[in-house]
């Protein structure tokens, strides 16, 4: 199969762009740590919906580059990004990935702070000279709402997630994100893979008529990829009377009509990747939304949930219901397919593999790697400490 309307938006010279990662990035102690520093601090990271936290008290969590992070909504209906650690004795405050509080209360020593953050009350406070109250508050993040969803950024760095989707404001109008509502709770599933191995084989168009018969038979050869600045945009029309499974034909059978949505997304499904690690898939039923979390060099945690629009009519629920199964097929494929990759990375016989020009998801993603941690043009890897010197470069 042949990809079409390929394109690779804002890219730049590099003389390593015809090769694809080295397989030592893929489990390196040391690139990992970088990672944590020069990506995931300085990157936008979605926790949930605002409909997630619709009442004061209500909150969600994410861990991520080494922070415990809450999002909340104050009694005074403002949603505020929190580190979730007593500025005591450093306790996490709270467990779980959601929950409503009237106060948020130190496990440890019942250090009491407000939904907005400030410290309220501390057991034993006259034993602590020259104190104030006020210079101990909950740390706050950075948050944007981009179409209802919270994004958080550790260090604030880079740019606003409505810059970076700019590009396609327009095809994702229609959609009325706003709108939705969870379904379902949010969902862990942990690979024992690195993140990178996750995220390239969620941009790799090649792999779908080779690896994925389902999506094959449901786009055939209309699946298309294209690389802009910050995003990767995938997308695949669905063809009309070819034999397929049960759960594909009774997809095509019984997805509605959606009559807020124009008439070439009635039957279309597209794929998001918002740099570095947060994946949405879009289609006239519902999205999902997916995150790479690393957990350690060869562990990464995939975060994902599903949001919809209120519609009970049965044929729309039939259709989730089929979306699912599909997927879920196609998730069992893939999970297979980056464990065969990741123990490949590990053998020392493998250095790095060519890109094809039309590869242009994996050269954006490699490009970014390389500037952020120059030491990803080695083809092996440097001797240990190596990081001690490593000088980054800007990609913003």
């Amino acid at each position: 199969m042949t990809l079409r309307a390929v394109n690779d938006v804002g890219s730049t010279s590099d003389a390593s762009e015809d090769l694809g990662l080295p397989g030592w990035l893929y489990h390196d102690p040391e690139v990992y740590a970088l990672e944590q520093a020069r990506i995931f601090r300085r990157s936008w990271q979605l926790v949930c919906h605002l409909s997630d936290i619709s009442e004061p008290g209500d909150w969600q969590s994410l861990v991520i580059g080494g922070e415990s992070i809450l999002v909340i909504r104050g009694d005074d209906g403002e949603v505020r990004a929190l580190s979730n650690i007593c500025r005591h004795r450093a306790s996490r405050l709270v467990d779980g990935p959601q929950g409503c509080a009237k106060k948020l209360v130190c496990p440890y020593h019942a250090w009491t702070y407000e939904l907005d953050g400030q410290l309220s009350g501390v057991p034993g406070k006259r034993d602590y000279p020259a104190f104030d109250m006020a210079d101990y508050g909950l740390h706050q993040f950075p948050l944007e709402i981009w179409r209802g969803f919270i994004f958080v950024n550790i260090e604030d760095e880079g740019p606003s997630v409505a810059a970076m989707m700019a590009p396609y404001e327009d095809e994702i109008a229609p959609y009325r994100f706003e709108d939705m509502r969870a379904l379902g709770r949010v969902v862990m599933r942990p690979r024992t893979v690195n993140w990178k191995n996750i995220a390239d084989n969620y941009s790799d168009g090649l792999h779908i008529p080779v690896a994925h018969p389902g999506l094959k038979r449901l786009f055939g050869p209309g699946y298309g990829i294209e690389a802009r600045e910050w995003v990767d945009r995938m997308w695949g029309p669905l063809l009309e009377g070819v034999p397929g499974s049960s759960s594909e034909a009774l997809y095509r059978k019984f997805l509605p009509k959606v009559d807020h949505l124009p008439e070439d997304r009635q039957r279309l499904w597209t794929y998001f990747k918002l740099w570095p690690n947060t994946a949405f898939d879009i289609y006239p039923d519902q999205i999902d939304f997916m995150q790479f979390i690393p957990v350690s060099p060869t562990e990464t945690m995939i975060r994902e949930i599903a949001y919809v629009l209120p519609d009970d009519r049965r044929e729309m629920n039939a259709a989730r219901y089929l979306n699912w199964r599909v997927n879920r097929l196609v998730n069992a494929e893939d999970t297979k397919l980056i464990a065969r990759v990741q123990d490949g990375m590990a053998t020392q016989s493998y250095t790095q593999g060519p890109l094809g020009l039309g590869e242009v998801c994996l050269r954006s993603f490699a490009r970014k790697m390389r500037i952020l941690i120059p030491e990803a043009r080695m083809p092996c890897k440097p001797a240990p400490g190596w990081s001690a010197h490593s000088i980054e470069g800007s990609i913003s």
